[in-house]
């Protein structure tokens, strides 16, 4: 899962949200240095990739995507759902997706001075292009594809993920719609015993 969903699992808890946007920027060493309940978010973060990325359903997307790009397949992937999520927000959110990624945004400001660097150059992004709430259209998604493309050190072919997801759009719906219940019910869990 990308950025939107990170967010959108960490329900209504605003420092769980911080943690869980956080969780791919601090290092396991450096997690002590931020309060309780952001560092439940960094774990929060990284059960949901642990989660994600050994579940059958998002393997099955993965290898359909590996023929044409390798190991950035499963970056794909969390895009791909990403784009789901959005989507289809309405149907597992109570609030408009623009309202939820604004607060974000002013989330993130007012805890700008805590936010490592590589989390401010993302954020950057993200603000301006206002990626979480574009995600919603193949032209958002294609865009935040070729961003990232951009971004990667070798030839990753990210920027041609968008026709990729057109060609197979209903593939790709389907197992998001079968995972996404699945994932939402085992964070449940893990918030119930773990946080």
């Amino acid at each position: 899962m990308n950025y939107l969903a990170h967010i959108f699992l960490s329900g209504d808890n605003d420092l769980l949200k911080i943690g869980n946007f956080l969780g791919d920027f601090v290092r396991s060493k450096d997690q002590k240095n931020y309060h309780p309940q952001i560092q439940k978010g960094i774990n929060l973060h990284r059960y949901i990739d642990h989660y994600t990325d050994t579940h059958a359903i998002v393997k099955k997307s993965k290898i359909r995507l590996r023929p044409k790009f390798g190991h950035y397949a499963p970056v794909i992937v969390d895009m791909y759902y990403d784009h789901f999520l959005a989507l289809n927000w309405s149907k597992y959110a109570k609030v408009e997706l623009e309202d939820f990624t604004y607060h974000f945004y002013n989330l993130t400001e007012k805890n700008k001075s805590i936010l490592p660097e590589k989390a401010h150059h993302i954020l950057y992004y993200m603000k301006r292009d206002n990626w979480l709430y574009e995600y919603r259209t193949l032209k958002g998604i294609g865009k935040a594809l070729i961003g990232m493309s951009r971004r990667t050190k070798f030839v990753s072919k990210m920027e041609s993920a968008i026709f990729e997801l057109e060609e197979n759009f209903s593939e790709y719906q389907k197992d998001f719609n079968c995972f996404f219940p699945k994932l939402r019910a085992g964070i449940n869990n893990y918030i119930t015993t773990q946080l």
